[in-house]
């Protein structure tokens, strides 16, 4: 079990060494855990967060991947109220599937370009 999030970490800092997300085109990270999924907008050049969706705000029954669907269009909204349109994906070290797929394409969906 530890081996697998050694790996994790791994595939992580790969992915961050080749991205950087700037004010214009920020970074967006992906976290998931097993009940919920979080989705934030990041100038890593000045360390702040632009914006912010999840899950929590949803109270209608749905699959995962369902949520994963809404918390991307949300944070495409976010997104367009501080006027972004193009932002980098990083996906946390997660395979491009399921929850973390359905959270790009929803994003993609409502505007954003990636």
């Amino acid at each position: 079990m530890l081996e697998r999030f050694i790996k994790k970490e791994r595939r992580k800092v790969r992915i961050r060494a080749r991205i950087e997300g700037t004010a214009k085109k920020p970074r967006l990270s992906v976290s998931s855990s097993n009940k919920h999924i979080i989705a934030q907008l990041v100038d890593d050049q000045t360390g702040q967060t632009i914006a912010f969706a999840s899950d929590l705000k949803i109270k209608e029954k749905m699959t995962k991947t369902d949520k994963g669907f809404k918390v991307g269009e949300a944070i495409a909204e976010e997104a367009k109220k501080k006027k972004v349109t193009e932002v980098v994906f990083d996906r946390g070290g997660k395979l491009y599937h399921g929850r973390v797929k359905a959270l790009a394409e929803g994003a993609r969906k409502s505007g954003l370009n990636f």
